[in-house]
């Protein structure tokens, strides 16, 4: 067995005096172009271009249910809107600690992120570089990765330092051996990833420049709504359903008009006629006061007001109350869908164990009836019968907006 000592990382990285934010460059084998390209890029075309997000809301007709079914045109989304842009992929608490790290997967895409013994927080495709096995599992706590299938280890800071059974090996270059590195950034209590290839430009390297991009001009507007690190994490959920990631944005941007509906439970806490929707340039903002009919006067989980944000393609970020909870929807496929609740609360009300147990139980409740509208929706949407719909101009202004977020990024 070979030892290697430390060696520098094979990539440069882009160090700045921001605790909060750290940038990689990246170098990855772009993907080989088929015969069939031509012919997939050519449907693809013909489908995003059924629809026209410059006809005004009130004349436009929704996206194809092709968009919410179709096998190719899920691959060209994944390329178009995920693998483009900074995205949402988990919270800083998960790598409060040196060592600590935490794994995902977009699309076929899977990477780890980590916090390094000097409190640098690093991001890599989770692929060992000798012959794929992926390296770390879950989350967890750690000073280097060793791989499960060979035993290669690397740093926290995806430096290989060790390749086992290698004598006689030749042409080996440990330096350019390393984790492939990944962009990453952090805003508040939430971390991002940019899956895009290619060397970070120089001017991403400002992290105006980095929230500017995710949040644009609503980034003070959230921070004043109370989107901060102050709350606290408490527990996490996982819901999959079976249904397009989009159903699922599209039902939360619909300005609350299902909600008398689907959700009478959460409607009488809401003043639904104070509901109120903003669009910024790549989120949208509703708001709403809440009631006090809820169900007693000394449960009080709403607050005083609501504020639903979300942030495309795929996060949404709660408010209400002591609480905040965000949902982070990733794709499985055409009619698949994975949604992770993170719970976060005020230190207040930390170790009030009834109030805790009530409020996620009337969460739980509205999850469990939007999966059944979401599911249905999908059922209804591979049904011959439906093709298109329509739009309630006064209420879902942000589901058009997505859509039209959409049509620019598959479009170009």
């Amino acid at each position: 067995m070979v030892v290697l000592q430390k060696f520098t990382s094979f990539h440069q990285f882009n160090k700045h005096k921001l605790s909060s934010i750290q940038f990689f460059t990246c170098s990855v084998k772009p993907r080989k172009h088929h015969l069939s390209f031509k012919i997939s890029c050519d449907y693809n075309k013909k489908l995003v271009l059924e629809f026209d997000p410059k006809i005004p809301i009130e004349e436009a007709i929704t996206p194809p249910s092709s968009w919410y079914t179709d096998s190719c045109f899920y691959t060209h989304e994944l390329n178009q809107v995920f693998f483009k842009g900074w995205q949402a992929v988990g919270y800083t608490e998960q790598i409060k600690e040196p060592r600590q790290y935490f794994t995902g997967r977009l699309g076929n895409v899977e990477y780890v992120v980590c916090r390094d013994d000097g409190g640098k927080i690093h991001a890599f495709h989770n692929v060992c570089r000798h012959h794929a096995s992926l390296l770390a599992s879950g989350s967890g706590k750690s000073s280097c990765f060793v791989c499960p299938y060979h035993g290669w280890t690397y740093g926290l800071d995806g430096v290989l330092l060790k390749a086992t059974r290698i004598t006689g090996i030749k042409n080996f270059k440990v330096n350019e051996m390393g984790l492939v590195p990944m962009r990453v950034a952090v805003w508040g209590p939430f971390i991002l990833l940019n899956f895009e290839n290619g060397v970070l430009p120089e001017q991403e390297s400002d992290f105006d420049f980095v929230e500017n991009q995710w949040l644009g001009s609503s980034s003070q507007i959230l921070a004043d709504g109370g989107v901060d690190s102050s709350l606290s994490f408490l527990c996490r959920r996982e819901y999959t359903i079976e249904c397009n990631w989009k159903v699922f944005c599209d039902n939360y941007l619909d300005g609350g008009y299902h909600v008398p509906y689907a959700h009478k439970g959460l409607a009488s806490g809401l003043t639904l006629d104070s509901y109120s929707t903003t669009i910024f340039e790549k989120v949208s903002i509703q708001r709403c006061e809440t009631g006090s009919a809820e169900k007693d006067q000394d449960f009080d989980r709403l607050g005083s007001k609501a504020l639903y944000a979300f942030v495309y393609p795929n996060f949404m970020i709660n408010r209400y109350g002591p609480w905040m909870d965000t949902n982070l929807v990733l794709p499985q496929g055409p009619r698949k869908c994975l949604v992770i609740f993170d719970y976060f609360l005020d230190s207040s009300v930390k170790g009030d164990e009834s109030f805790i147990a009530e409020s996620l139980e009337d969460s739980e409740t509205v999850q469990m009836e939007d999966i059944k509208l979401c599911e249905a929706v999908q059922r209804g949407l591979e049904s011959p019968a439906y093709c298109s719909g329509r739009y309630a101009p006064q209420v879902e202004k942000a589901m058009h907006h997505f859509h039209s977020l959409l049509y620019e990024n598959l479009s170009d």
